[in-house]
């Protein structure tokens, strides 16, 4: 078959076009932002914050067979809205297949109930808008699912909680249940839906083959990091809601209101959901203690996911440290100013005083928001790097200064090249 998946450079997505490729089909990657895809034969581009007329969709759709959506969001900007991506988009996608005679598609959904918040009951709209039409559907819902080969968005933030050292952190105590169901196991799904064409208009609820609680499941992420058993904090809700509020107002990672209502809900599925997912699999799904004894981890695991919850707190502090100095500059008394470059002209030293601190104020608001994190490390790593050569040639003595003003900016510049680095985040 000729596939069109959306979403195809997501966590889901790219496993989805891999393994449609590995078995035998020919991929169509539709993403916002054209990059490389594993296993894709061809790539277009798409938005689903703006395709949302069918007919958009009708000249992609030529020469495909079948659609796979692996499109979503956990959090909504100005203009990515859960209605537009998740409804919206879809179905003017699921439209546009009606009208050109590609009858299978399949609509990767999310468990759970629409009382649990609007990433939920967006996805369930679109399902049950996509029932109403003249196709071949197949809609699936997993549960949480996660890989022994990489984590993405909300898998990413479990992974760093069980990362950590010292302690383990629970979202609330840790009781709460769910049923994960390994990536690969979602991907041998879509291509089981694909090789079935029988099975049509069904909504098919995969989960794993055992139910755990949160804390059983991060515990296991732990042991498989290599780590030993250490004390486990229970957060209290009032802890737990002030750091979603701190992720909401951020506007970025998955530190949101989404993933707190996923964590505090039960995400097991229904009665005979563990039925349904081995019936389409034809096959018992594999557990998480299966799926990680198949690849042990190494030091890069434990890396990356200690790196995810270090990377923000690196931030904050250098937005803190900007901010600080530029309160502390407006402070700065007229002669403790031309003071840090004898010989200079006043007037100069003054302004320059002035707008730096203006700026330091500016750039730490920006990167403790999140906005243009790359090109606001960039503007530091100029400022710093230009103000330590400027009062360093211009003023040499301040190399031997006993508390190391200049000498600390060594480590900033470095600080700010690592951050700058690692920067994995896909634009």
């Amino acid at each position: 078959m000729r596939v069109l998946v959306t979403g195809a450079n997501g966590f889901i997505g790219t496993s989805v076009v891999a393994g449609l490729h590995a078995a035998g089909h020919e991929v169509v990657a539709a993403m916002r932002r054209c990059a490389p895809a594993a296993g894709a034969r061809s790539v277009i581009a798409c938005d689903f914050s703006r395709d949302v007329d069918p007919e958009i969709w009708k000249q992609r759709l030529a020469g495909i067979d079948a659609v796979v959506n692996c499109a979503g969001i956990l959090r909504e900007t100005s203009t990515d809205t859960f209605q537009r991506v998740h409804v919206d988009a879809p179905l003017a996608l699921f439209r546009a297949c009606a009208a050109s005679g590609v009858r299978r598609t399949i609509q990767l959904s999310a468990l759970g109930e629409a009382d649990d918040g609007e990433f939920i009951a967006s996805k369930h709209r679109c399902d049950q808008a996509l029932a109403e039409l003249d196709l071949a559907w197949l809609v699936l819902r997993p549960g949480l699912v996660y890989s022994a080969h990489g984590a993405y968005g909300g898998t990413t933030l479990l992974r760093a909680l069980a990362a950590m050292p010292g302690l383990l952190v629970l979202p609330r105590d840790g009781s709460q249940a769910i049923c994960p169901i390994a990536l690969e196991d979602l991907v041998a799904a879509v291509i089981a839906a694909l090789a079935q064409p029988q099975r049509r208009a069904q909504i098919i609820e995969l989960v794993g083959p055992m139910t755990l609680t949160l804390r059983e499941y991060l515990l296991a992420w732990r042991t498989w990091f290599g780590l030993k058993a250490t004390r486990v904090v229970a957060t209290p809700r009032w802890m737990s809601n002030v750091a979603i509020a701190f992720g909401e107002w951020s506007g970025r990672g998955p530190l949101c209101r989404v993933i707190a209502n996923l964590l505090e809900r039960e995400r097991v599925g229904s009665a005979d959901a563990s039925a349904q997912t081995q019936a389409l699999l034809g096959r018992a799904p594999a557990t998480l203690a299966q799926v990680l004894a198949q690849r042990p981890s190494d030091s890069r695991d434990l890396l990356q996911a200690r790196w995810y919850l270090a990377r923000p707190l690196l931030l904050a502090a250098l937005a803190i440290v900007w901010i600080g100095s530029g309160m502390v500059g407006f402070s700065l008394s007229h002669a403790v100013a031309t003071a840090a470059l004898p010989g200079w002209p006043e007037a100069f030293v003054r302004v320059a005083a002035l707008l730096g601190s203006l700026a330091n104020i500016v750039l730490g608001f920006a990167l403790l928001t999140g906005w243009g994190t790359r090109r606001v490390l960039g503007l530091m790593l100029v400022m710093v790097l230009g103000y330590t050569l400027l009062i360093g040639i211009g003023a040499p003595i301040h190399w031997f200064d006993p508390f190391g003003g200049l000498l600390k900016n060594i480590s900033v510049v470095a600080l700010i090249a690592i951050l700058l680095a690692l920067d994995t985040n896909r634009r």
